[in-house]
């Protein structure tokens, strides 16, 4: 009898083409998805080089990073800023050279290519998908093995070839477990992981996400789940496929049809980890008395539930970690021991690759129905295809009739590439995955939390713990 593997062991095998001395495997690359930002190099290469991509049918271009969030029916000339403008003609021009399809910023199927993956049925269970984005495990909630790849060489080694070397991660595996109180969310259950093991807390490893809080979750946050695993340390996050999963590619554009589909169900079904498969490490997670989180600090581990007060630097016996954080709440311009509830905001962002997508827009909606924004907020939806559904559920008369911005698909406030940046010393209220310094723009505070979080700190101007305001 073969040894019981897990579904990282499973899948990795079956892309295998051939090891070399080191350690280090050759792996076949079902699908690599390439955006503006950076890729232009790998293209400047492959020229230089002579060459061509080798698998154009399975690579895919998406406009993303850079796009405006507004102006977009002027088309390109709505860019004012040329560089941005130059970047997002460099992937039109590429794409069009190498014979590659590209979603572009006219495309309907637009979107942030974390978002569009799954939403086109691109991303399935059991492919090995690659792209120049440190967000791409966020498509391993479908069952998918998604590895994030360097823009120059890794990249033009994929689009070359359609092969990758990589050396085999470890095998971990959290166990969450437990019903999810009422208004907490995936993102609340991501940071709460992040807090509790640190950004350096799954580095090596491939995390597979698994427990009864994880099957009971809809496909949407799942992928919210897997997005922030980089934020952990991981490269790779991970879900095994069940019926949520084949519910929810069903019917999509790209995903199998008709004798197709049964074959493809019957190879997914094969896929989840064997019940005494070994993992390297296990933690197991308890969420049944978890409370909205929100972060403090400058990392995605300095978060804790909307209920605590900004730590006290004094209080941490490690002296690395202690002066990190007075870095932090100096950068911040916060003082141990305020009450997080009681942290005044500027702005609110709701979008991103994390928290863009329908179930995280109604969530937020459901907040402010009936109520006023007293900052400045936006939201940006994951894709076109979101906006438009959004808008036929009237989700955005309710933002718009509160004080939001209602804006077109992009990456936007999430790394401030397209222009749209908090300005220096605002803080913000933001539903995205990294709070780094400067990462909505130079001097930008910000603090990371989930849509229903984000849209209670829009209408009282705080961070406010969104149970306050529930109906």
């Amino acid at each position: 009898m073969s040894e019981p593997r897990t579904m990282l062991d499973k899948i990795w095998s079956q892309h295998v083409i051939v090891p070399r001395p080191g350690g280090e495997e050759l792996l076949f690359v079902d699908l690599n998805l390439v955006h503006e930002g950076g890729t232009f190099l790998a293209f400047d290469q492959l020229r230089i080089e002579g060459r061509k991509v080798r698998k154009p049918q399975q690579t895919l271009a998406v406009t993303d990073h850079y796009l405006p969030s507004i102006n977009r029916a002027a088309g390109i000339a709505g860019i004012t800023n040329p560089e941005i403008r130059n970047v997002v003609e460099w992937l039109s021009q590429n794409t069009r050279e190498f014979g590659i399809a590209h979603i572009g910023m006219d495309d309907p199927a637009q979107g942030i290519t974390h978002v569009i993956g799954p939403e086109l049925g691109l991303t399935q269970p059991g492919l090995l998908i690659t792209c120049c984005d440190s967000h791409t495990a966020t498509q391993g909630a479908m069952g998918s093995l998604a590895i994030p790849i360097g823009q120059s060489n890794q990249e033009r080694h994929v689009l070359a070839t359609q092969t990758l070397w990589q050396r085999k991660p470890r095998n971990m595996r959290i166990n969450i477990e437990g019903t999810l109180p009422q208004h907490v969310t995936a993102k609340d259950v991501i940071l709460a992981i992040i807090a509790r093991i640190g950004i350096g807390g799954a580095v090596g490893h491939a995390v597979e996400y698994a427990g009864s809080t994880i099957r009971a979750m809809s496909m949407e946050a799942r992928l919210t789940i897997c997005n922030m695993s980089i934020e952990a340390g991981a490269r790779i996050g991970m879900v095994a496929p069940d019926d949520t999963t084949y519910a929810y590619l069903l019917g999509r554009p790209y995903a199998p049809k008709g004798a197709d589909w049964e074959d493809a169900i019957r190879h997914w079904r094969t896929l989840p980890s064997d019940n005494d498969a070994r993992f390297e490490r296990e933690l197991a997670i308890d969420v049944t008395t978890l409370a909205p989180m929100v972060s403090w600090g400058t990392s995605p581990e300095d978060a804790s539930p909307i209920t605590a007060c900004v730590p006290d630097p004094a209080s941490i016996d490690d002296s690395d970690r202690r002066r990190r954080v007075e870095r932090a709440l100096q950068y911040m311009q916060l003082a141990p021991g305020t009450p997080l509830s009681g942290i005044t905001v500027d702005r609110v962002f709701i979008g991103s690759c994390t928290n863009a997508r329908i179930e995280d827009l109604r969530a937020a909606a459901q907040v402010v129905e009936g109520r006023r924004t007293v900052v400045p907020a936006m939201v940006v939806p994951g894709s076109t295809a979101v906006k438009l559904q959004a808008e036929s559920e009237g989700l955005d008369r309710i933002f718009l009739e509160a004080g939001f911005e209602w804006r077109d698909s992009s990456c936007s406030m999430c790394g401030g590439s397209n222009g749209d940046t908090v300005p220096r010393g605002a803080r913000s209220a933001s539903t995205t995955n990294r709070n780094f310094e400067g990462r909505q723009g130079p001097g930008a505070l910000t603090h990371i939390m989930s849509p229903a979080m984000a849209a209670a700190a829009a209408v009282t101007g705080r961070l406010t713990d969104v149970r306050a305001l529930a109906r």
